[in-house]
């Protein structure tokens, strides 16, 4: 028996691998997350660009090549009295020569690459966050929408319930014709909530495969996570400390300030005389001393910077680090208002889901449970009945928007941050 139930279930298993079609992939957030860091196309480009930093690094440290001559001159290309030996007057010159770069331009240039990699990574991080804003708002309308939908189910089932209880009182003659009739026409907008909230569910599920860059049909992709709001938020000033520490964009503007001083420094050394060292030997280079058939020598040539001492570009990465600051100055300033008023939405969507949540609801339900009783036993009328079934089914979808009003703020709260302060 044992054994028939194992192949029953590895059958099942290999269908389900090789067709798909009863298989249902149902992913967790950071399930998601992780999918859409490993395959999104954006990021994947981002992360290329930094890589093509890094091999600039490579070119910043490169030493300048050296210059390799050879020379040749002197040889006869008519006879001499008579006389035609086109090799034996040749000169032959071999030479050397290095620039030589003073004043730690390599090791500045090394330093600028270095912060500028630096700089990229935080620009990719920060395009990242407000990707992963992007992902988690599609996620958590996924999760509201499946919210919704099972609040619809559950509302057109109570009510069938109702209605199945009411054709009984019909037959047994305690209520009209009429009033059975206008409440089978109140179930028809029960319907269409069922109806609006599953095409809701599979337009969340197909945007959220757009952004996972995902081909699986909707019919087998699915979300789960917990679609709840969370009383205990962090200290603004708790909020506000992790922004300056963790925020990208701000780490960038920061970055972006230390590689306009490297970048003014190596200015400064550009400006400086690099000489150039040459060596080079000579054969047979002269007719008049029978002695100087061997020759070596060596020079150096240093450049008199006159006029051109890089004065332009000194200015210009002085100016550099100004802007920069200007715009870190910005930045930190944007990164306190975006904290500050997405902690401010975040607590009024939790003050509004306080007194739901520890009393509206209670008294929707009870208010509908009430009428209902009421009218099954003569006590209320139609229209109160009706009137309370309305009232209870607003409640509810009030609630669950609230929540994933709050889910957003807690989202647009994470932005703001730069990292998961609210999960």
């Amino acid at each position: 028996m044992q054994r028939r139930l194992w192949r029953l279930w590895l059958g099942m298993t290999v269908v389900c691998l090789t067709r798909g079609a009863w298989c249902q992939q149902v992913l967790t957030w950071q399930q998601v997350r992780d999918r859409f860091e490993a395959i999104n196309p954006t990021l994947r480009a981002l992360q290329i660009g930094i890589d093509q930093s890094r091999a600039q690094e490579m070119t910043a440290y490169l030493r300048p090549n050296p210059d390799f001559t050879l020379l040749t001159d002197g040889t006869q290309l008519t006879p001499y009295q008579g006389v035609w030996q086109p090799v034996a007057g040749t000169d032959l010159e071999l030479s050397f020569s290095y620039l030589h770069e003073r004043a730690h331009k390599r090791e500045l240039r090394l330093d600028s690459a270095r912060k500028g990699t630096s700089v990229a990574i935080a620009q990719r991080d920060d395009q990242e966050r407000s990707l992963l804003y992007t992902l988690r708002g599609a996620f958590v309308q996924a999760l509201q929408a499946k919210a919704v939908l099972a609040l619809a189910n559950d509302n057109l089932a109570y009510y069938d319930r109702l209605l199945g209880l009411n054709s009984e009182r019909f037959k047994a003659g305690d209520i009209a014709q009429v009033d059975l009739d206008r409440l089978e026409l109140q179930r028809v907008q029960y319907e269409t909530d069922v109806q609006t909230a599953t095409v809701n569910v599979r337009t969340a599920k197909i945007q959220l495969l757009q952004l996972l860059n995902d081909n699986t049909p909707v019919d087998q992709f699915d979300v789960t996570g917990q679609f709840e709001f969370t009383e205990n938020l962090p200290a603004l000033e708790e909020l506000r400390a992790t922004a300056l520490a963790t925020r990208p964009d701000l780490q960038a503007a920061m970055r972006a300030i230390d590689k306009a001083d490297t970048d003014y420094r190596l200015a400064i050394a550009n400006g400086s005389t690099d000489p150039t060292y040459s060596g080079w030997w000579t054969h047979n280079p002269s007719f008049n001393n029978q002695y100087d058939n061997e020759t070596i020598g060596i020079s150096v040539t240093i450049p008199l910077r006159i006029f051109d001492r890089n004065q332009g570009e000194k200015a210009r990465t002085l100016l550099d680090i100004r802007r920069n600051q200007r715009l870190e100055e910005a930045t930190r300033a944007q990164v306190f208002s975006d904290v500050n008023s997405a902690y401010a939405t975040l607590n009024s969507n939790l003050t509004l889901l306080r007194p739901y949540r520890s009393r509206y609801l209670q008294l929707a339900t009870r208010v509908r449970d009430t009428e209902s009783y009421a009218y099954q036993h003569g006590g209320a009328s139609l229209l109160d009945f009706l009137q309370a079934q309305q009232e209870y089914r607003s409640v509810q979808v009030s609630y669950l928007n609230l929540i994933g009003a709050f889910l957003n703020a807690a989202n647009q709260l994470n932005m703001a941050v730069g990292r998961e302060v609210i999960q």
